[in-house]
């Protein structure tokens, strides 16, 4: 891989590429938690992984940000998180292996799949926390379905998105095209060799960069497009200070692409938010060192549920 396609992997994947761990199948594989599909009756079938947690313990429903899936989002967290908590991230609809439509997408559908996968799941109200696009999702679950919410924890996400500027956009989107070039082309196999690469498969480990390319590879474009559309449109700040539950804001101090100003803006809307600061930036989630506050932020409002 040329170091400039290991860079841009890195941006999503991290400074530190988790080991392969040995599952209790015998297999080897990256270091996130195997998943499911589920059907949610009239909507079609998403995707999850899931980690127990202790007996009895809340469910902590973890929604990713653009670009991302359940996986590549949460990846450093599934083992601190699933001491404490029964832990389910689902791929969002339009990403990865979430649910596929032919409508326009709209952040108030991921919401209604997620209350849906509460429903299909019986996990009771749950603790529903948001990365970047996951919080307008989980915003939209609350006010849409507040029966089945019992806490909000938000990480590097705001009210609204107003990108700091046109330049930092135009970074960011450059970014995510070349690193949909790079997994493509880390991930193209041809036609002569596929036979010969499900042979070695079945030895050979697969590594954490070929998962995630695998992951990257897997989302709608099309779908992708729409969600870019309802991102820019939402705004939550004439309704955001009804919230009543318990409600913690991951602010990344140092994020360039979600203002940290509007990351406080959604703490002071919301009546007693509690504040967790994280000091990096809008690819926080990759670091090892966000399991800590991570972790923080979801037990306190645990506490409070």
């Amino acid at each position: 891989m040329s170091a400039t396609a290991s860079d841009v992997l890195r941006l999503v994947v991290g400074d530190a590429v988790p080991a392969s761990v040995l599952r209790a199948n015998g297999r080897v594989g990256p270091a996130v938690p195997l998943g499911r599909r589920v059907e949610l009756p009239g909507r079609g079938t998403t995707f999850i992984r899931e980690v127990a947690g202790p007996p009895g313990a809340p469910t902590l429903m973890l929604l990713h940000g653009y670009m991302a899936s359940g996986g590549l989002n949460w990846y450093r967290n599934f083992e601190s998180l699933s001491s404490e908590f029964r832990v389910i991230a689902p791929d969002l609809r339009g990403h990865a292996r979430g649910l596929r439509s032919r409508r326009g997408m709209r952040l108030s559908d991921c919401a209604d799949d997620i209350a849906a996968l509460v429903d299909v799941l019986d996990t009771g109200p749950v603790i529903a926390a948001g990365y970047s696009m996951g919080g307008p999702v989980a915003q939209l679950l609350w006010r849409r379905h507040p029966e089945r919410v019992a806490g909000l924890v938000f990480c590097a996400t705001a009210p609204r998105f107003e990108l700091a500027s046109r330049a930092v956009t135009d970074a960011y989107l450059a970014t995510l095209s070349g690193l949909a070039r790079v997994t493509g082309q880390l991930a193209a196999v041809p036609a002569a060799g596929a036979g010969v690469l499900r042979q070695v498969r079945a030895s050979r480990p697969a590594g954490f960069l070929e998962w995630a390319a695998d992951e990257m590879r897997r989302h709608d474009v099309r779908m992708l497009t729409d969600a870019a559309r309802s991102i820019g449109r939402f705004d939550s700040r004439c309704w955001i200070g009804d919230v009543d539950v318990p409600t913690a804001v991951l602010r990344t101090n140092h994020d360039r692409l979600v203002d940290p100003n509007a990351q406080t803006e959604l703490a002071t809307l919301i009546r007693g938010a509690h504040v967790v600061d994280h000091e990096h930036g809008h690819f926080a989630c990759s670091r090892p060192s966000f399991a800590e506050p991570m972790l923080a932020a979801a037990r306190n409002v645990a506490s409070r549920a």
